[in-house]
């Protein structure tokens, strides 16, 4: 991968160096739970695993499919409370070990956003990410199913960048900068830029 800097980064070294830190702490990284929700396949977070176990050293696993009722969306919006999608996943996982991110198809919003492509709360241990406006088709592209698998991957990385405390990054080319659009994440990288990597390791 390519840094912020420019210079080139090997992820094997990166691993290296990521696993001989948690080794050496003595520390057993937790399990973060995927949970596909309304339309996305359990096969689409499958692919999504080992992508972000890469970046994460942590143990993805993908939990049975969660439905979210239509009655439960803003019927005036056609969307779903950011909140009201946390509060139905920590319902249904009520004993679950570690971390639970959602990826849902279903377009989603908060108080202060007419919409969004995903958030987390580091304190309820949760997050959810939307592929509705991820998709090419929603911007008049044509269907790009691997243009919407990095779109997602990036917004995952996000969102689990924010449960891990980190705030959003001025720098366009890392997972942590704020996007207004998918050309803003399309721009981006799938990976924290230094700074913004260093700072999550400071938090584990």
């Amino acid at each position: 991968m390519t840094t912020s800097g420019g210079l080139k980064r090997n992820p094997t070294e990166l691993t290296a160096r990521w696993s001989g830190r948690a080794c050496a702490a003595g520390s057993v990284l937790e399990k973060i739970s995927l949970v596909p929700i309304n339309g996305v396949g359990s096969g689409f977070c499958e692919r999504l695993a080992p992508c972000l176990e890469e970046r994460f050293f942590h143990k993805f696993a993908i939990e049975k499919p969660l439905t979210l009722s239509p009655t439960q969306a803003n019927l005036t919006r056609g969307q779903f409370f950011l909140n009201t999608v946390f509060n139905r996943l920590l319902a249904a996982y009520p004993a679950r070990d570690g971390f639970l991110l959602g990826i849902m198809a279903s377009d989603l919003y908060k108080t202060s956003h007419p919409f969004i492509y995903g958030d987390a709360s580091d304190t309820d241990r949760v997050g959810v990410v939307s592929t509705f406006r991820l998709r090419p088709e929603f911007t008049n592209e044509a269907p790009n199913d691997d243009a919407l698998f990095q779109r997602t991957l990036k917004e995952c990385v996000h969102a689990l960048g924010h449960s891990f405390a980190l705030k959003h990054c001025h720098n366009t080319r890392c997972a942590m900068y704020l996007s207004h659009s998918v050309f803003d994440i399309d721009a981006k990288l799938t990976y924290f830029c230094d700074a913004c990597d260093k700072r999550v390791r400071a938090n584990r």
